[in-house]
This record gives structure tokens, C-alpha cells and sequence, in this order.
């Protein structure tokens, strides 16, 4: 990977401090500095690993992966984990590129809105925007969704599995989950970079537990571990699909998990050096989360009972409850899964965190309802955006009444994360490589001569994420309660936010606005002067 060293962000001989370097940059793009720089790289890096929260993210998510059998858990995961995850880690590249070229709290719909063709810019980058804020919304309600599952199955183990939880007892568990992150989002933001730090001790931590314990507990309570052949070879179809395709939806476990390197971008305003800190924290995370994740998943497929209906249908609600307690027993199986819980909650506390800076950037430029109200920087706690942080909540409490209905509703939640990013993933990337060409100037990180060969790449990836969401996982045939309603819903936000744009937002929304005063320089010459590039070859 080469280092640019070149960036015409401050005069020559001048040594500003890392801040005011930081500061100066974003007033290139066009921005003033409205939020405190306090997160170093490795607290960028902790806050997109903490949401990935691998092994949490893995347990919430074993039903789209069980039934493709082991081989199927582990290899359809791997070709996202191992083959798979160097899938996500190409597009962490391209977004990198994108990250240290141009470090905003926005980013996606920003760079959509830059390297467009003109008459597109503002309906690209206004559906990039509402993609993106929908698919981070909608991660807060699927994370936090499976940590109520998952507090709720340590009650049903603790009971013998003779409870549980009824769907508003599920509800009343997941909205009571999100607006306690709100309170801690908006009231200790001063320790949050310390929160995030000990995140990624936490999660590897418990990886490393679960790795340790697991095959240990199974053979000393008198089981037995599967053969290599079993975890690696054994290929089984409890769906209606054929088994080549069940194979591939098992991919949804590992893409919803792996997703979350994204949410780096959204602190690019409170990071000290963003222009390296960013990308680094993409790349970092991607990566170590795809080791860990293979890992960590054939281990369970080492430990698992054969029986895979038993464990996908438990009595406790929740198939990584079953695999701990049938391998430690009743009281190991309370004390990982309030572990997997306490991890999980962070995961959800996190994402409100990146959730809140990206509709916040995207009120800042004028685009959501409300924008005036929510693009407010609060002065009773400083440097926060609190009336967005609470929209946030307030949406993703609203949009989480979904688990009432049924288990396949809830699962869409999962999924609409996945349809709702990766659709905000792909439109930058691919207009880059198709209008932007001539307007990329690299930043300090950036992959040369391979960057737009990793940018086409990770475009044909993403196309088949979507594709991949939509699908109903049991079958081609599904029942109410089996369908995949990702369609239905993205597909009513999505049409939503255009049938908003057409009637009111084209109006007033025009892209990305300066929010710093200049006598000489237009808001389009400031883009370009944060890239480097010459107004008069760009025609203005």
C-alpha cells in the first residue's frame, strides 16, 4: 500500500498540531469544526470493531447460517471469512481510498455528490445518504434486537428453559436497550474513546474464552468434538433451496457481522490525524474481525450437535444459548451469554454513536426532515449533537416494533442493515470509477496502482450483498412467517426517500453545503481544493 505524503491542506514550512491539521482539511472540504477531536486511531478502530462484535454478531445470526449445515456455517462463511472476508476487506479498500481522500463525517453521500456526472450528483449522493442513514438506523434496531434475545435467554436458561419471552416482552427489552444508549451517548461522551478501547480488549477477550472453553467443556462433561471432516466437509440443506444456494444465503451471517467498518468513516470529525486514522480503523477491523471470525466459527461447528434442528429450534430462543449449554452446562452457559450480552450492548452503544454522526452530517447539508432541528450542536453538552443522537433512537424504537410481528420481521431488520449500507457502499465506489477517474487525488493511505481494480471488485461484490438480502432463507416457497420482508421494507423506505426528494428535498437539498465562510473560493472550488485539483481543468 503506498503513502502519498503531498496533501495541499496548509502552506509550506507551516507544522500546525494534528488538530488544526485535522481542522484545516475539513475547511478545504468545505466544513467548520463543529465537534470535539478525541478519538485516536485506535479508538476509531475500537468503535467499528466493537459494533462488528464478532462473536455476539456470530450468535445472533447462527439461524442464517445452521442450515447449510457445518460446512456450510463455516465455509459459507469463510468464503466471507476467509474467502468471503478478503471480499469485504477489498471493499474496506476502496472505501479507504475514499477515507483518506476526503475525511467527513458524511462521507459516502459526500463523495457520491463529488465525483458524480452533474446532472446526478444530487440524487446519487441524496440516496446515498438516506441508504446510508437507514442501513446504520437499521443495524442499531438489528443489534440491539439481538441483544434483547439474547438477555432474554439467559432468563430461559436460568429457568431450564420452562419461559419464554413473549414478542412485547421481546420489544419492551429492545426499546428500553436503545434508549438507555441514547442516555449514555448523549451524557458520557467524554469517556466514550475509553469505552471504546476496552471494547476490543472485551471482545477478543471473549473469543479467546469461547475458543478455550467450549472444546474443553464438551469433552469433559463426556462429549465428543466432530471430526474434520464433519466441520469442513459436511454439507447439509435444511431449507427448501437447493443445497448449492443454501450454501451461498449462509453468507448473510458473516455480511451482516463483517459490515460495520464503515461506521470509521462517521467519526472522521472527532478523529486526531483523520486522513490516516480513518482508513486505518476500516482496514484494521475488516481484517482482524475476518481471523477471528473463522476462528471462532469452527470451533462452534466443532461443538455443535449433529442434531441441527434441535439447535436452531432450542427452548431457549436463541441457538448459541443451546451450543453453551450443552458443552458447560447451566451455569457456564449464564456466564458467557451474560458475557455475549454485555458485548453486545456496547456493539448497539457504538453504532448509536456512528448512526448519530451521519444523519447529523446529512442534516448539517440540508437533506433529512427536520434538518434545521437536528443539524443542532448542543451547548448543554458540548460538542454533541444530541437532538440526533435522540432521533436516532426515537426511529430505531419506531422501526423495531417490526419484532412484534414476527420472527420474520425481526429478521429483517438483519437484513435491511445489509441492503441499506451496501447500496450506500456501492454508489460512491462506482461513481468514482465511472465519472470520477480525473477527480481522485489519493490521500496519505491509498492503494495505487490497485485502486481501481479493487474498486471494480468490491462494485460486483456488492451488487450480489444485495441481491443476496432479499432472498427468504428456508425457501423459494415461504410461509408468512418464513418470508423475507428486507424487500418490502427497504423497498417502502427507499421509495419513500425518492417520493420525498421529488416532492420537496430536490427543491432545497443541492448537495453537500460549506459551512465555513470564503470570499474567494465557491463551495465547488473548496471540494476541489481539498482533493488537489485544478479548477480550471475540471472547467469552472
Amino acid at each position: 500500500m503506498a503513502e502519498k505524503t503531498e496533501r495541499p491542506v496548509q502552506a509550506a514550512g507551516d507544522e500546525p498540531s494534528a488538530e488544526r491539521g485535522d481542522t484545516q482539511l475539513l475547511a478545504t472540504l468545505g466544513y467548520k469544526q463543529e465537534l470535539r477531536r478525541h478519538y485516536s486511531t485506535v479508538q476509531v478502530f475500537a468503535i467499528a470493531f466493537s459494533i462488528m462484535g464478532l462473536l455476539p454478531s456470530i450468535a445472533s445470526t447462527l439461524s442464517f447460517s445452521i442450515p447449510a449445515g457445518p460446512a456450510g456455517m463455516v465455509w459459507g462463511q469463510v468464503f466471507r471469512w476467509l474467502a468471503a472476508s478478503v471480499f469485504i476487506f477489498i471493499v474496506g479498500l476502496a472505501m479507504a481510498d475514499l477515507a483518506s481522500a476526503m475525511p467527513t463525517a458524511g462521507g459516502l453521500y459526500f463523495w457520491a455528490q463529488y465525483f458524480s456526472g452533474e446532472k446526478w450528483k444530487n440524487p446519487l449522493s441524496f440516496v446515498v445518504g438516506y441508504s446510508n442513514t437507514i442501513g446504520l438506523i437499521g443495524g442499531v434496531c438489528s443489534i440491539d434486537y439481538g441483544f434483547a434475545t439474547m438477555l432474554l435467554a439467559i432468563i430461559s436458561v436460568a429457568r431450564g428453559g420452562s419461559w419464554t419471552a413473549s414478542r412485547p416482552v421481546l420489544y419492551g427489552t429492545y426499546a428500553g436497550c436503545v434508549v438507555v444508549h441514547g442516555l449514555i451517548a448523549t451524557f458520557f461522551a467524554r469517556v466514550m474513546p475509553k469505552i471504546q478501547s476496552l471494547c476490543i480488549l472485551t471482545n477478543v477477550g471473549l473469543v479467546m474464552a469461547t475458543v478455550l472453553a467450549l472444546p474443553i467443556g464438551k469433552v469433559v462433561n463426556g462429549g465428543t468434538i466432530n471430526s474434520g471432516s464433519y466441520v469442513f466437509g459436511q454439507l447439509e440443506d435444511h431449507t427448501t433451496w437447493p443445497s448449492g444456494w443454501a450454501f451461498m444465503l449462509a453468507w448473510l451471517s458473516p455480511i451482516w457481522t463483517i459490515g460495520a467498518f464503515e461506521s470509521c468513516v462517521h467519526m472522521s470529525e472527532e478523529a486526531t490525524n483523520a486522513a490516516r486514522a480513518v482508513p486505518l480503523g476500516v482496514l484494521w477491523s475488516s481484517g482482524l474481525c475476518g481471523i477471528l471470525g473463522f476462528l471462532s466459527l469452527a470451533i462452534i461447528a466443532a461443538v455443535i450437535n449433529k442434531d441441527l434442528e434441535a439447535v436452531m429450534n432450542t427452548k431457549f430462543g436463541q441457538p448459541m444459548a443451546q451450543i453453551y449449554y450443552d458443552c458447560l452446562g447451566k451455569p457456564g452457559a449464564l456466564g458467557f451469554m451474560a458475557a455475549l450480552a454485555a458485548v453486545q450492548f456496547f456493539m448497539g452503544l457504538s453504532l448509536v454513536l456512528s448512526a448519530s454522526r451521519q444523519s447529523w452530517a446529512f442534516s448539517r447539508d440540508g437533506a433529512l426532515p427536520f434538518f434545521s432541528f437536528f443539524r443542532h450542536v448542543s451547548k448543554r453538552v458540548p460538542y454533541q449533537p444530541v437532538r440526533m443522537i435522540w432521533g436516532v433512537v426515537t426511529t430505531a424504537a419506531v422501526i423495531g416494533l417490526l419484532s412484534i410481528i414476527n420472527t420474520a420481521a425481526a429478521n429483517a431488520l438483519f437484513s435491511l442493515t445489509v441492503a441499506g449500507n451496501d447500496l450506500a457502499w456501492i454508489i460512491p465506489i462506482f461513481c468514482r470509477l465511472v465519472w470520477g477517474r480525473d477527480r481522485f487525488v489519493p490521500g496519505v493511505i491509498y492503494t495505487g496502482r490497485f485502486s481501481k481494480p479493487i474498486a471494480v471488485t468490491a462494485v460486483l461484490y456488492l451488487a450480489f450483498a444485495i441481491v443476496l438480502s432479499m432472498f427468504p432463507t428456508l425457501g423459494p416457497d415461504p410461509s408468512p412467517d418464513d418470508m423475507n420482508y428486507t424487500v418490502i421494507i427497504s423497498g417502502t423506505l427507499w421509495g419513500g426517500a425518492l417520493l420525498y426528494y421529488l416532492m420537496y428535498a430536490g427543491k432545497v437539498y443541492k448537495g453537500p453545503l460549506t459551512t465555513v465562510q470564503s470570499s474567494s473560493s465557491t463551495p465547488s472550488e473548496i471540494n476541489l481544493m481539498a482533493t488537489g485539483v485544478d479548477s480550471e481543468k475540471m472547467g469552472m
